[in-house]
């Protein structure tokens, strides 16, 4: 098989156990199954192969990179790239619509339109904690709190799927220490609401989750951005 099809059999299969993990919450053999075909396939894909994930014209996809509507990331080999969960996050809500009964032409413009104008409509100051001087570190505790206020002002059962998956691949990859592995996946599986305070709670216990955080990519990259200027 081509490379290009191999990357395409990927994209689409990891998409179909992205939907199936959401009515089997917490297999592990789905998860397993799913964080191998996910290191095969690497973190970002190129845009050509975004683009034809997506049924969209490579032009068409330029057009959306080129504003900051999809993320674009450097790689290691100093390639810039999709990321793949951008990519099925993408993917996931155009065939939301779909299944709504969405039979407008081009599925992803009214989507990354609401995007763009729920980004300008993100009331910031609704997140980030009261400025009293830090520097370093402790700026960057303030942005990840910030962010993590804005996430659980939308969390769904969904992102927690989403965040337990993450948090078990991570673990097998031995890129999370265990000790707080578990400690996420015992969060995770708590309703919720308790998820919601627990990531926002600006105590020693709230900063250490969310330096380990699963919910990377949890709100759009427009609104982490918009957050990381008004934190400063």
């Amino acid at each position: 098989m081509k490379s290009s099809e191999r990357t395409q059999w990927l994209l689409r299969d990891i998409a179909r156990l992205r939907r199936l993990q959401q009515r089997l919450r917490n297999d592990l053999d789905l998860s397993a199954i799913r964080a191998d075909l996910e290191r095969e396939l690497g973190e970002t894909v190129s845009r050509r192969a975004a683009a034809r994930f997506l049924g969209v014209s490579h032009t068409a996809l330029d057009r959306w990179i080129e504003p900051g509507d999809l993320p674009l990331v450097p790689t290691p080999d100093g390639r810039v790239q999709v990321p793949v969960g951008a990519l099925l996050e993408l993917s996931e809500r155009v065939e939301e619509g779909r299944a709504r009964g969405d039979r407008q032409r081009h599925h992803l413009e009214p989507i990354l339109q609401e995007d763009r104008e729920r980004a300008e409509r993100m009331r910031t100051y609704r997140y980030v904690p009261k400025d009293d001087g830090s520097t370093g570190h402790q700026r960057a505790e303030r942005r990840s709190l910030a962010y993590h206020r804005a996430v659980a002002g939308r969390l769904t059962k969904k992102r927690v799927e989403d965040a337990r998956h993450r948090t078990y691949r991570w673990m097998q990859d031995g890129r999370l220490d265990p000790r707080y592995g578990e400690q996420w996946l015992e969060l995770l599986a708590e309703p919720v609401v308790v998820i919601k305070q627990a990531i926002t709670e600006d105590s020693q216990r709230g900063r250490d989750l969310r330096q380990n955080s699963p919910f990377a990519g949890a709100i759009s990259d427009r609104e982490r951005r918009r957050l990381l200027e008004a934190v400063g």
